[in-house]
């Protein structure tokens, strides 16, 4: 009453426990009230916009011109007298050398022609860097680069920042037509190469050089060059061809260093301002949280949606969400748009039983006999692999297992009663599979049981009753390794170092065919595996070999 009553108004924690202190007392009452309301879920909705940040991640130093580009689309704009009513912005990210293509629509059509007319002048990039914009995510656009060969980045949705050198660049190019516009708002369009003139002949901040210089070789003769040249009236030195490139190539490998630590340092600068209050944060599949997206009443609006699931992290600040009841069930957003869920009386999620959680990497156990120095290096080398020490399974894309059955026979056995006190327990393990994607949901004409398997701790094992299978599977006839041969090549060893695969059998993945003959049969419905099932007799002899 003292915080979520209408007389309460949702007051911070220290009013909230000046109020309730004044009447009632109990041993705890402080951390009491601090928790309840942190975890108050009308609170967390509509908490102010500032979230903690995550530190910067520097983009790559990029020394080849034009060899990653980063397109954006500026408008509508007042539409000229020619139908222009959209700016398509070309960034090069070794040089800062910017094109602004005027459009008539921001189509896909239209930027797949302008980006031939740029690659015809400069050449193919290894590397284009885009929003998500729709004239960007088009399948003509996915065809044009998947031809040229050209890989597309994308950026997480709400988060400009990735592609900040292109959002800056279109300040300054709007700022400077706004100008133009003012004097004659029908012919801006004509007014672009003026503009990107100006901005080509000026040194940009992070490079120390202008765009023009770094990606010619020499300056540009400007219009104050004019004025130099008739006050001083310098005749123009000739150069041949040879001495012309010749004096170009020095120029260059005398300029790039300068230019490269130019941006290592402006990276250090900009890194060390926004890191200010940064701290690192990371999520782990299955952790809920809100996120920070505009309202569909008004795209600029933002509150915090959810809770939601987390699925997976997609690189270091990225996370792939499950949003349910949203036009798109998976989004990926950048960490600072994300923040975690204290539900009121939200217990943290237990795993299912085949992926019981271990202690977090820093708690790795490590032997006795290491030194406090050898301890700090391990665990520094354990942290820098997390994702290697995980619990969750990877998948190889090396070798394929397939089940080569009888021709012609097909294995449907009815599934086993499962007794209702543990239909949640195998509804959690199904939910987590899929999740993983180890297996998928299926329309075959094979099944078998499962079955449940006590285990000493009173859970139980998920298993598979693949034995009819096994008898029509033709046996592969790899030699398994002995014991007994290993121990006497590991005799004169002096270390022994032993890896342990997590689910070892589902980091194997399955050829499509051999999928449908491991569908099983749940009170849930029909599902198949995507990687090698427990229970089956191929997969020992693939894994070993």
């Amino acid at each position: 009453m003292a915080h979520t009553h209408l007389l309460g108004a949702h007051l911070g924690m220290d009013k909230t426990r000046e109020r309730v202190v004044a009447r009632f007392f109990w041993p705890g009452v402080r951390k009491d009230v601090a928790r309840y309301c942190q975890e108050c879920p009308d609170c967390r909705r509509v908490a102010p916009r500032a979230v903690e940040r995550s530190p910067l991640i520097p983009m790559p130093i990029i020394e080849t011109p034009f060899e990653r580009i980063v397109l954006d689309i500026v408008g509508p704009l007042p539409r000229t007298s020619r139908g222009h009513r959209y700016l398509l912005v070309i960034l090069d990210y070794a040089t800062r050398y910017p094109e602004a293509l005027p459009l008539r629509a921001a189509t896909s059509k239209a930027v797949a022609r302008e980006l031939m007319l740029l690659f015809s002048r400069v050449g193919l990039p290894k590397e284009i860097l885009t929003d998500q914009g729709s004239c960007f995510m088009s399948r003509v656009i996915k065809e044009l680069l998947k031809l040229l060969q050209v890989t597309q980045l994308r950026t997480s949705v709400y988060h400009p920042q990735t592609d900040g050198l292109v959002e800056r660049f279109n300040q300054t190019i709007k700022l400077m037509l706004k100008k133009s516009i003012e004097a004659d708002g029908k012919n801006w369009d004509q007014l672009l190469p003026h503009v990107l003139f100006a901005i080509r002949e000026v040194p940009q901040a992070s490079t120390g050089f202008s765009p023009f210089e770094l990606l010619y070789g020499r300056r540009p003769r400007g219009i104050l060059d004019l004025a130099k040249e008739a006050w001083e009236s310098h005749p123009s030195p000739h150069r041949t061809t040879i001495e012309h490139v010749e004096l170009v190539r020095d120029r260059m490998a005398k300029v790039w260093p300068i230019v490269r630590d130019h941006l290592a340092r402006a990276q250090q600068a900009q890194a060390r301002v926004y890191n200010k209050g940064a701290r690192v944060r990371t999520f782990r599949p299955g952790d809920r949280v809100l996120v920070l997206v505009p309202t569909s009443e008004c795209k600029f609006l933002a509150k915090w949606q959810g809770p939601y699931e987390v699925v997976e992290a997609v690189g270091p600040v990225n996370y792939k969400v499950r949003q349910p009841g949203r036009r798109k069930p998976t989004q990926i957003y950048h960490i600072n748009l994300l923040k975690q869920w204290r539900g009121e009386g939200d217990p943290p999620p237990r795993a299912p039983m085949a992926l019981m959680a271990r202690p977090a990497v820093p708690d790795v156990p490590m032997g006795t006999d290491l030194s406090p120095a050898q301890r700090q290096e391990l665990g520094e080398l354990v942290l820098q692999n997390r994702d290697v020490f995980s619990d969750v399974p990877g998948r190889t894309s090396v070798a394929f297992h397939e089940i080569r059955t009888t021709p012609g026979v097909t294995v449907r056995i009815p599934p086993y009663r499962v007794p209702e006190s543990r239909r949640n327990a195998i509804r959690a393990e199904v939910e987590q599979m899929l999740k993983l994607g180890v297996i998928e949901e299926s329309r075959s004409a094979w099944a078998s049981p499962i079955v449940l398997v006590p285990k000493p701790d009173r859970t139980h094992r998920f298993c598979n009753d693949f034995r009819r299978i096994n008898e029509v599977s033709d046996f592969d006839s790899y030699p398994m390794p002995r014991v007994d041969k290993l121990i006497e090549r590991l005799g004169p060893a002096r270390y022994l170092s032993t890896l342990d695969l997590t689910k070892g059998y589902w980091q194997i993945p399955l050829t499509p065919s051999s999928r449908e003959k491991t569908a099983f049969a749940t009170p849930g419905g029909l599902f198949k595996y995507t990687s090698c099932p427990l229970g089956s007799t191929g997969p020992p002899l693939h894994s070993s070999g």
